[in-house]
């Protein structure tokens, strides 16, 4: 490294080798699979949110366009929460997906996948990252990522009213209850995944058990704390799962609207 660099791994006190890392396994390989599998579902998604159009299905809702609230969505009958934004002449979706997207962006585990496979910062553990600096999040644009627990409020909106379109699909096109198809089982998938998902969130580890000096005195904070201590443990998992399973269910349903297939009904 050159003796003139201040920071990062060419400060003073720091070692001073040449090679980028000494690390002999494919190291590269992580980085690789989250910038591809984060890209397609970006790419998936930009797609399906401009799309406007094949989101609802009888009784299937897309993910991506719940809730639905404008006038596309009431010809469509998929308003169940009316229309506020009936002068809304873009994609319903552009309305909602911007908060369980600004929660995954801002989330601590996906900060550090997208931190190494995009912007190599670093690339992997005791590989050396090309940056000259590093400043944190303390500057713009990472200080906005300390909104992050302001996300997740918005995520536990957004996990309720998906719970309540998972409920809606055990009912059948004529509006009859006690009915199951196979896009209620992909509902049901997705729906568990997405809170185990918000749940294990490190903010609401925070909120659950933050800032409390005696956990006796709180038996039931501290019982909260320790559920999503034992879901944040499998976080990096359920940000996976349920990024895809939110892709399938609106996959799902993109081809049912389109009539490429029919619902498996099993009752």
């Amino acid at each position: 490294m050159p003796t003139s660099t201040t920071s990062g791994v060419g400060a003073p006190g720091r070692a001073s080798i040449e090679a980028t890392t000494l690390r002999q396994d494919r190291w590269w390989l992580s980085p690789l699979k989250t910038f591809v599998v984060f890209s397609s579902f970006v790419i998936y998604a930009t797609w399906r949110a401009f799309q406007g159009a094949h989101f609802y299905s009888e009784p299937y809702l897309s993910p991506f366009y719940s809730p639905c609230l404008t006038d596309k969505c009431q010809a469509a009958g998929a308003a169940d929460f009316g229309t506020p934004f009936s002068w809304w002449s873009l994609s319903p979706a552009l309305i909602i997906l911007i908060f369980p997207l600004g929660f995954r962006m801002t989330c601590y585990y996906y900060r550090k996948a997208y931190y190494r496979g995009f912007w190599l910062s670093p690339p992997a553990c005791a590989v050396a990252e090309p940056h000259g600096s590093y400043s944190g999040e303390m500057r713009f644009p990472l200080i906005i990522q300390n909104v992050h627990r302001y996300f997740w409020y918005a995520a536990v909106v957004v996990a309720l009213i998906l719970s309540y379109d998972t409920v809606l699909t055990f009912r059948d096109q004529n509006g009859d209850w006690g009915h199951m198809g196979l896009g209620t089982l992909i509902f049901l998938a997705n729906i568990v995944a997405i809170w185990m998902y918000t749940l294990g969130c490190h903010s609401c580890r925070h909120i659950t058990g933050g800032r409390l000096r005696h956990f006796s005195k709180h038996p039931i904070r501290y019982r909260a704390w320790t559920l999503v201590s034992k879901l944040n443990a499998k976080h990096a998992m359920w940000a996976w799962v349920s990024l895809f399973s939110v892709a399938i269910a609106d996959f799902y349903v993109y081809l049912l609207a389109t009539g490429h297939i029919e619902d498996w009904r099993f009752f």
